[in-house]
């Protein structure tokens, strides 16, 4: 099974990258880059919900096939 998290990312006044989640507390990763952060924020996403999952069981997330966001950018 696939979760779906959303995750926010913002660029920090040194020129890192700090991605977080609202959908899942404790999730803070920093990387040099936006893609570097958000892989990072994979790997801490999988202990918090594995630690998750051996204190109470499956988190209440939605999965990929329950979720379907999407950004678009227009130029204003």
């Amino acid at each position: 099974m696939e979760l779906a998290i959303r995750i926010q990312v913002e660029q920090l006044p040194e020129g890192l990258f700090l991605a977080t989640s609202d959908e899942l507390p404790g999730l803070v990763a920093q990387g040099r880059t936006v893609a570097e952060a958000l892989d990072i924020a994979r790997d801490v996403a999988r202990k918090l919900i594995e630690a998750q999952r051996e204190r109470d069981g499956a988190p209440n997330l939605p999965t990929t096939n329950d979720r379907r966001d999407y950004t678009i950018v227009i130029a204003a």
